[in-house]
């Protein structure tokens, strides 16, 4: 873990560097996709979404809303109803998820600890890059 200063442009300029962005979304894709087939199963998105963001809820939320949550992110996304999402629906549900997280931020500094390879580290790290 790392602590880490990072507002909403922090993880807006990491989203619209494009190139930048899909080339780390892609090294996660890469993760999820335990099996190399090119695809994620919901099964997977749910395990990688764990990997990818860690997310505090309280005790009162159950499995079965989760479980809910998790299968809404996918119908949403798998945009050929195949079952399946590909690096394009996924790099797609990736720069969803961190543009509500920096409209959430709002544009004042917020300290956070980061897991090393988490996306919002990898937009701080991009930050100090440029």
């Amino acid at each position: 873990m790392s602590v880490a200063v990072l507002d909403s442009k922090t993880v807006t300029r990491f989203v619209e560097a494009k190139e930048a962005f899909k080339k780390c979304v892609e090294k996660y894709f890469k993760m999820v996709d335990s099996n190399g087939n090119g695809v994620i199963c919901r099964r997977k998105l749910r395990e990688g979404l764990d990997l990818l963001f860690t997310v505090e809820h309280e005790s009162t939320v159950s499995k079965e809303d989760i479980d809910n949550f998790h299968c809404m992110i996918f119908d949403k996304f798998d945009e050929d109803r195949n079952g399946k999402l590909d690096l394009y629906e996924f790099v797609a549900l990736v720069k969803e998820i961190m543009m509500a997280m920096a409209r959430g931020m709002g544009s004042l500094p917020v300290i956070v600890a980061l897991d090393q390879d988490s996306l919002l580290m990898m937009a701080v790290q991009h930050e100090i890059g440029s």
